[in-house]
């Protein structure tokens, strides 16, 4: 996998530290002035802010504003805007702290390996599928009823009235 999708399952898993050192590398690999670049440059962005680093994800931010990409611009002028707003003072009661993930990696060695036992067995046996039985077609009337020698008839009388009208 390349740095950019290590960076992002990173970013999800919480890992934020591990995140800003996989999208930098993938920064370094990529066209700075594309627009993967740009997208790229936009995950490092919340990658910094997530990790702490206020500052970096700013001075990125001010960068982002002058590239070249019109997608990544607009992007970077609304995180710099975000970064840049006065931080609300709220009371503790009414806040949430979310754990750091980053040592989860460390500890996944020491948790149980699920993956090895196998899944429960199905107890009940499946109900077979319930589907539309075949209709029977000689209960079907075939039998042409007239309905389209009507019709056209009727609308061979409508055109040559139109043309002989106009």
């Amino acid at each position: 996998m390349d740095h950019y999708g290590m960076g992002q399952d990173a970013f999800e898993r919480g890992n934020y530290r591990e995140a800003v050192a996989e999208f930098e590398q993938a920064v370094k690999l990529a066209n700075p002035n594309g627009a993967l670049g740009g997208e790229i440059s936009l995950w490092l962005v919340n990658a910094y802010a997530a990790a702490n680093q206020q500052e970096k994800a700013v001075a990125l931010c001010k960068v982002l504003t002058r590239h070249p990409d019109l997608d990544t611009r607009q992007q970077g002028k609304r995180l710099l805007y975000i970064l840049n707003a006065p931080r609300l003072k709220l009371k503790e009661e009414w806040q949430t702290r979310i754990p750091d993930l980053s040592d989860l990696a460390e500890d996944r060695d020491r948790t149980l390996n699920l993956s090895q036992y196998a899944p429960p067995t199905r107890s009940q046996p499946r109900r077979p599928e319930v589907g539309m039985e075949p209709e029977d077609l000689s209960q079907i009337n075939t039998r042409d009823n007239g309905f389209l020698w009507l019709a056209l008839t009727a609308i061979a009388l409508l055109i040559g009235g139109l043309s002989w009208w106009a």
